[in-house]
């Protein structure tokens, strides 16, 4: 709420107040992407930026624009560098690079410090780096960094940086309380009523078929919307359970083995369901009991004394006594099925019990037993076979092994995708819908470089992986006009008609601010347009819909009283012309209760404006500088590369 009333006031449509997360490493290997990881000191490139001598390093910021896009890719096929860029991308990734480097020095002027113990457990933590058993695996760790153009000691440094700034930050976050006459500002503000006139200029369609001439320049101007974007071949080969099957079979001897070993598990034995009841108290134990044996039911004695019977079923002695002790479990396997035991000093207290129902167990032979040995042992078999055959695949690829190597060796049989997008989607099959399963293997070709050595990923629940190369890349690709000619008519021809009414409704505006009624405006500029209707809303209501900021009452909001503004209309219609006829200021001071509604809604905001401001002064008081001139080359440099990479 906090963000969107600031929006609001200073008549922003679409302005977001976030808190700029300056904790970028953590968060990038917890979803399993070391791409996130920059060495923000910089060793190399012109710096962007710099404090206390730490510098941002326009390669680190390249490379780390780089992975972002293949991040956001994943999401938005078509998105490239140009629009990354355009959004304001580069000086996020510096203000995060610039602000964590401000808060490190900071906190170790300070005397804060980050020991390497806690680093160690911060990377031990991260899933990316977990091998096979699930455990951080050292090889697996230094192969992936390797991967990314990183050493270890870079990785430190980064998760150092991490770790200062969640000290320093996070009890900032926490903060959550707003001042009595802070929440009676916003609150009185949500109050806030307006209402003018409003009306809808519809498209205005019509006019002369664009020429072959403004067919091909409008193509070629927005060359963007007919390109199919970078697609991707990738080749695979898959370690499960089909693959490591003959494998996995249990041998006569191996289910013998597993029986011996278990032997007690399908042994003969007596199991017991009964009901105890624990009390504090001895004397009320024996109360307890006394009425038990008198014949009232155990849950209702229970139940009357302010206590809860539990309930045991196919209990044997051995984790009876475990759950109870060791005399309980003797004594109730003692007792005849419906007598009553106790009190016992049990673990806690005493026990009262009920011995409600003695069953002899025959146990299993081994041939009962044979069905599920024979599925524990093949589980396990399994998991132990494709363990053994990712360490091998794993070895060889640290030595350099091709993909093909390795399939011959652990006979596998590669796979290849056909060109795709990084959703996994085939543009020359746009009814076939990608393969959920192989969503990793697309992850990890779109991930790759040429020339990168395949890298294995994990598939599924049963512990299976693949191997995964990227084969080629298909660059991005201009639909030639012949074959987009139909919809380049369509999307020109649908420009036309909304310049038309844009143009149409700035006219009008004009025409409005200038004295003019809204509805003789309309019918002077000579546009159909359905009858002026009036609007009228609360603050409050800007963002009802599930908190989506509602962009007409947004304009609304932001505009001054008796004047006129147009807007799109968000169904894209046309556009929206709206006047301002009434404010009438909210006054929330004798509604308490809207009041503490807003401190809690502010509340809830609050920390991370705090968090915010505090990283700002801490970067200014740091000295923190960038250097405009480098920034606006790297940004230069990404617009005039290869924005598929």
């Amino acid at each position: 709420m906090l963000s969107s009333l600031r929006g609001a006031i200073y008549s922003k449509v679409g302005m977001i107040v976030t808190f700029g997360v300056l904790i970028v490493i953590a968060l990038a290997f917890a979803a399993g992407d070391v791409t996130g990881l920059s060495s923000a000191g910089g060793i190399l490139g012109h710096p962007l930026a710099s404090v206390d001598g730490e510098k941002v390093a326009a390669d680190d910021i390249r490379r780390r624009a780089q992975d972002e896009l293949r991040a956001a890719r994943q999401q938005q096929p078509d998105i490239d560098m140009a629009a990354f860029v355009q959004q304001g991308g580069v000086e996020s990734l510096v203000t995060r690079a610039l602000t964590g480097l401000a808060l490190q020095t900071f906190g170790q002027e300070q005397g804060m410090r980050v020991s390497r113990a806690l680093i160690g457990s911060e990377l031990k933590a991260i899933p990316a780096f977990a091998g096979a058993t699930g455990q951080f695996d050292q090889q697996a760790y230094l192969r992936l960094i390797a991967q990314r153009g990183m050493t270890d000691a870079q990785v430190q440094r980064e998760i150092a940086r991490e770790t200062m700034a969640q000290f320093l930050l996070v009890p900032t976050v926490g903060a959550t309380q707003v001042p009595q006459q802070l929440a009676l500002q916003y609150a009185s503000l949500l109050l806030e009523k307006r209402s003018g006139q409003a009306t809808l200029i519809p498209l205005q369609a019509g006019g002369p078929a664009p020429s072959d001439a403004d067919i091909q320049q409008w193509y070629k101007r927005n060359i963007a919307r007919y390109t199919t974007p970078e697609r991707r071949v990738i080749r695979y080969a898959i370690v499960g359970p089909q693959q490591v099957a003959a494998q996995s079979v249990p041998t006569d001897a191996e289910v013998a083995q597993a029986y011996a070993a278990d032997k007690a598990k399908y042994a003969a034995k007596q199991v017991r369901d009964v009901t105890l009841v624990t009390v504090l108290d001895q004397k009320a134990a024996q109360a307890l009991a006394d009425k038990v044996k008198g014949g009232t039911a155990i849950t209702t004695a229970a139940r009357a004394a302010g206590l809860e019977a539990r309930a045991v079923t196919g209990v044997e002695r051995a984790t009876l006594a475990t759950q109870t002790a060791p005399a309980v479990a003797d004594a109730l396997f003692a007792a005849p099925q419906g007598n009553v035991v106790g009190p016992l000093r049990g673990a806690i207290g005493f026990v009262v019990a009920r011995v409600d129902k003695v069953t002899q167990d025959p146990g299993k032979t081994l041939a009962q037993a044979r069905g599920d040995i024979v599925a524990a042992l093949t589980k396990q078999k399994t998991a132990d076979a494709i363990g053994k055959a990712r360490d091998a695949i794993e070895d060889a690829l640290a030595d350099n092994a091709s993909i093909n190597e390795v399939a011959k060796d652990q006979k596998l049989t590669v796979q290849a995708t056909p060109a795709v997008v990084s959703s996994g989607a085939d543009p020359d099959q746009p009814l076939m819908q990608p393969d959920a399963a192989l969503a990793p293997v697309i992850a990890a070709g779109f991930a790759a470089e040429d020339g990168d050595t395949p890298t294995t990923v994990p598939l599924g629940q049963d512990g299976g992986f693949a191997v995964a190369a990227l084969d080629r890349i298909v660059p991005a690709t201009p639909i030639p006009l012949a074959q987009a000619r139909a919809q380049v008519v369509g999307d020109l021809t649908a420009d036309r008609a909304r310049r038309a009414a844009e143009k149409a409704a700035n006219a009008i505006v004009a025409k409005v601010n200038a004295g003019t009624p809204l509805a003789a405006a309309i019918a002077q500029v000579g546009v159909k347009a359905p009858p002026v209707e009036t609007v009228s809303a609360t603050r409050a209501q800007i963002t009802a819909n599930q908190g989506q900021v509602n962009p007409v009452l947004a304009m609304m909001f932001g505009m001054k009283q008796g004047t006129a503004r147009a807007i799109q209309a968000p169904d894209g219609r046309g556009w929206l012309v709206l006047r301002v006829e009434t404010v009438v200021p909210g006054d929330a001071s004798k509604l308490p209760g809207v009041i503490q509604a807003t401190r809690v809604d502010l509340g809830r905001a609050i920390g991370n404006e705090y968090a915010q401001q505090f990283a700002n002064a801490v970067a200014a008081a740091q000295g923190a500088k960038r250097y405009p001139d480098a920034i606006a080359q790297l940004k230069k440099d990404l617009l005039g590369g290869d924005n598929g990479q």
